[in-house]
C-alpha cells in the first residue's frame, strides 16, 4: 500500500539540500503520508518553529508528527539542533518521531546519534518508498 490517506498531520524536513528536500517532499506527497510538509533549511529555523509550536496558544503552528533531520547543515547542524531540542525541553510531553537523514554518516556520527533518545533511526538520502513504508509501519501503526 503506497497511499497512507494523509495519516500524519505534519512532517518537517530539516535539510539545507534543496534537491533532497524536493525529492523527499515529492515522495511523501505521492504516498499521501501527511496533510502538510514543512521544509526548513537548518536546525535554527526548525527550533524557532518548534518553540512557537510548543507554546500551543491560538495561532501557534502545529507540532510535527515526524521530523527528518539532516546531520550536516550550515547555521545549526543536526547534532546542535538535537542538543538544543533536549536542553529546551521541546521533547517533553510530545510524541514526535525524529529520524536522521544523511548522505555520509561516519561511525562517530552514528555512535553520537545513540545519545539522543528521540532519534529513532537514520536513513540515507534521499528517502525511498521502502523507507517510507518501513517508517509508517514501525512508528505510526495506529494511523494505518
Amino acid at each position: 500500500m503506497d497511499n497512507y490517506g494523509m495519516a500524519l498531520d505534519l512532517v518537517m524536513l530539516v535539510d539545507d539540500d534543496t534537491t533532497t528536500n524536493y525529492l523527499n517532499q515529492r515522495l511523501l506527497n505521492e504516498m499521501s503520508v501527511a496533510k502538510d510538509i514543512l521544509v526548513v533549511g537548518n536546525g535554527k529555523e526548525a527550533l524557532d518553529y518548534l518553540k512557537k509550536a510548543v507554546t500551543g496558544g491560538e495561532g501557534a503552528p502545529r507540532f510535527p508528527d515526524l521530523i527528518f533531520l539532516d546531520i550536516k547543515m550550515p547555521v545549526m547542524d543536526g547534532f546542535s539542533f538535537l542538543e538544543e531540542y533536549q536542553k529546551q525541553g521541546l521533547d517533553n510531553g510530545n510524541h514526535v518521531v525524529i529520524l536522521m537523514l544523511t548522505s555520509s554518516a561516519s561511525f562517530y556520527d552514528l555512535e553520537k546519534l545513540k545519545t539522543f533518545k528521540r532519534v529513532k533511526q537514520h536513513f540515507s538520502k534521499a528517502l525511498t518508498k521502502h523507507d517510507v513504508r518501513e517508517i509508517m509501519r514501525e512508528y505510526f501503526p495506529a494511523k494505518l
